[in-house]
């Protein structure tokens, strides 16, 4: 392995004042929402909660669907 040679190995910017101030945090992760949804917390019969999750994968969003509809409706 070579050692490091200034001459050679010169491409780095200089970091001053300007390079700085051009510098962003890089963002990681998802993206934000428009419109995240909140995290709630709800007391349910364990009837319902069983029947909802024997529905399968995916019930807390069908639950979600099912509730914007009936908001939407003006019913709840």
């Amino acid at each position: 392995m070579e050692k490091f040679d200034p001459k050679i190995h010169a491409d780095n910017p200089p970091l001053d004042a300007g390079f700085m101030a051009g510098m962003q945090p890089s963002r990681r992760g998802r993206p934000k929402l428009d419109a995240p949804k909140v995290e709630v917390k709800i007391r349910l019969d364990a009837k319902t909660v069983a029947h909802l999750r024997e529905s399968g994968p995916g019930w807390q969003t069908r639950v979600n669907a099912l509730l914007g509809r009936l908001v939407a409706n003006g019913q709840i």
